[in-house]
């Protein structure tokens, strides 16, 4: 299937590791250009080295905080500078916050909301102005399935990914006519540094695989996921394969869910 990514610019926030990380790799892969950025720039500066040896292609890295809106400024007009152009916008930035509404003070929420919702809000606000100018662009919201069936001890992240996904339809509709595609996919577990921790403190005794396989997981598929899964569904939906797919949430949780 042809992607109909080649000459397209990319930037994705939180793409040191893990998902964004990724989807830098697999957009590369489909001749994308890429631009990354994260807080951790020890982390960032591998990033880029990794890409080229697989793809060839060399990876801009912008080192950011994108709870600050002058820095999700700064990221968008360098990437669109240093390009030429900006079609697609990956608003991956985030960590697990999970507590129970007790425990979660004003700082904590504040923090959230601006690492999770903010960053989208700015970052995409930013972007817009040059999506217009080359006659369209896709922006894709990662958020978390606990969004959609919040469980106990899940704040403040499933506050803030649930106002992602209402974020994600509102701009849906009011770019279309822009030819600007949001949508978003909803992670559950998928394998990742905090669920790696959680491996650990819970089962040290069990391989990665025999973990990933218990059946206290609740998940259909009878794993949990990997990086990669989640990558491949991000560069489905900014490609032109998905041309008439906005406003919608893609569960990538092994069907863990209740929900559609």
């Amino acid at each position: 299937m042809e992607l109909g990514l080649q000459g397209k610019v990319a930037l994705i926030t939180g793409a040191s590791k893990g998902i964004g990380f990724e989807t830098a790799l697999y957009l590369a892969k489909e001749g994308a250009s890429v631009a990354i950025c994260a807080r951790n720039e020890e982390h960032l500066k591998v990033a880029p080295s990794l890409i080229f040896e697989k793809t060839g292609v060399e990876v801009f890295y912008i080192p950011a905080d994108v709870t600050k809106e002058e820095d999700c400024k700064r990221i968008v007009t360098q990437t669109a500078e240093h390009f030429g152009r900006l079609d697609i916008v990956v608003n991956n930035a985030g960590i697990s916050a999970a507590q129970s509404f007790d425990q979660v003070g004003t700082d904590l929420w504040q923090h959230d909301l601006d690492l999770k919702l903010f960053a989208a809000i700015h970052c995409s606000r930013y972007a817009i102005p040059y999506m217009r100018q080359v006659g369209g662009g896709s922006i894709v919201n990662v958020t978390a399935a606990a969004a959609k069936t919040p469980p106990a001890s899940s704040l403040p992240t499933s506050v803030s990914r649930a106002a992602g996904m209402a974020l994600t339809k509102a701009m849906s509709k009011d770019l279309g006519s822009d030819n600007i595609r949001v949508n978003t996919v909803c992670i559950g577990l998928v394998r990742s540094d905090q669920i790696e921790k959680m491996w650990q403190r819970e089962a040290p005794e069990l391989t990665w695989e025999q973990y990933a396989r218990e059946s206290k997981h609740q998940i259909p598929l009878g794993r949990i996921g990997n990086t990669e899964e989640a990558a491949k569904v991000i560069t489905f939906l900014v490609s032109d394969a998905a041309s008439y797919v906005t406003g919608t949430s893609i569960n990538v949780d092994g069907g863990m869910s209740g929900v559609l």
